[in-house]
């Protein structure tokens, strides 16, 4: 296998080695990470690397399997088809809803007519329902078929160009079988729909996926996030990560049956995304004070079983986190996940557009981090509309 591409030294977009973007899953909220890429499109910040959970894994399929120019396009034309309604109801723009609770029972119709009828050329009702008429087969005890996402994913992304190693490619999902967390990478394997799928099996919605043997649920039931699985990758590089998250860990306390429902789902599918990095900073902190004191210690010591374990967990690698999270509107409810309709989608696209363009607005996003701090965390605030914040 066509090992990825490592960034040119010519490139000075960055002072970084690698652009690594990371794609949570969540469902219908994943319009915000194209949004998202847009902006970081725009400004010429295309990833060495890209890995997704879950929705997140369709949209790096998207992105990784089509040429550069491409790639805007592919996304909207992907969002747009799967946000249509297939009774033909209106699209109502959100302009055109200025009343909350108006926006509110329109989604909710909008949530109805998804799980009646499903969203076009991603998931259908399955006919018999497997609830009354017994599957007896693990790819078929569902409630929806999601035959017609294959179809798409062939439609829209070029596995050859996956796989031939221009960008590195990764996907998590679970062995139905063992419970294990596991990713498919195009360094290892030759990447075919059925890995994009089984990231995106989410149970009972969806059904297991088959890949060489194995069946597999959505990487979300373990791991909503592929950040561990990037920052743990060797070699170590220095960094440039957005993380973009569709469910936020903090969040109000609930006061209804409704809101406790959102609730969880955000601390279910959030993954402790914050609680991660903040770790990853500080192992990071180890491993470069350990590669300092190793220069300090005497020759004699250099050979010794001690000093060459700490080198092997050692390096002067550095990182910036660009951490955005979408951060859902009040009409949104439980629905918010599965609402593929088309004016949620915009609203969606809209904000991780904005959130991203404020994010590469912070110069300091794209600077190195000194050996001292080693990786620095900035988090985007929407409710200061031009302020993005650094983690001490």
């Amino acid at each position: 296998m066509t090992s990825y591409q490592t960034k040119s030294r010519n490139d000075t977009r960055t002072q970084f080695e690698q652009i690594v973007l990371l794609l949570q899953g969540g469902g219908a909220l994943g319009s915000y990470q194209a949004g998202v890429y847009q902006a970081l499109a725009e400004a010429e910040l295309h990833p060495d690397w890209i890995a997704g959970i879950s929705i997140g894994a369709i949209n790096s399929a998207i992105i990784a399997g089509n040429a550069p120019d491409k790639r805007v396009d592919r996304l909207r034309e992907f969002w747009e088809t799967v946000s249509t309604s297939p009774l033909g109801l209106p699209y109502f723009k959100s302009v055109e809803l200025q009343n909350a609770f108006v926006h509110h029972l329109v989604n909710q119709g909008r949530a109805v007519n998804v799980l009646l009828f499903g969203a076009p050329n991603f998931f259908t009702p399955r006919v018999p329902p497997a609830a009354l008429w017994p599957a007896n087969a693990p790819d078929k005890a569902s409630y929806y078929d999601t035959a017609p996402l294959k179809a798409t994913l062939e439609r829209l992304v070029d596995f050859d160009r996956i796989n031939a190693g221009g960008m590195r490619f990764s996907v998590g999902a679970v062995n139905v079988g063992t419970g294990n967390f596991a990713y498919f990478d195009n360094t290892t394997d030759r990447i075919r729909p059925e890995h994009v799928m089984a990231s995106g099996s989410l149970p009972p919605g969806f059904p297991a996926t088959e890949v060489d043997g194995e069946y597999y649920w959505d990487g979300g039931l373990v791991s909503n996030t592929p950040l561990q699985w990037a920052l743990d990758s060797q070699p170590r590089k220095d960094t440039l990560a957005f993380q973009i998250d569709l469910w936020s860990g903090p969040g109000a306390l609930p006061h209804d049956l409704t809101e406790v429902d959102v609730r969880h789902k955000d601390i279910v599918y959030s993954s402790r995304t914050r609680a991660a990095t903040d770790q990853y900073k500080h192992t990071q902190k180890l491993r470069i004070a350990i590669a300092n004191l190793l220069k300090e210690i005497p020759d004699k010591f250099q050979n010794s079983e001690h000093a060459k374990i700490l080198q092997q967990e050692s390096d002067e690698k550095v990182c910036n986190i660009v951490h955005l999270i979408y951060r859902a509107r009040s009409y949104e409810g439980i629905a918010k996940d599965f609402l593929f309709s088309r004016q949620m989608m915009e609203e969606h696209w809209a904000s991780g557009y904005d959130d991203a363009r404020r994010a590469l607005a912070e110069p300091e996003v794209m600077r190195r981090p000194d050996l001292i701090e080693g990786v620095r965390i900035f988090d985007v605030r929407r409710n200061a509309p031009n302020r993005v914040d650094r983690k001490p």
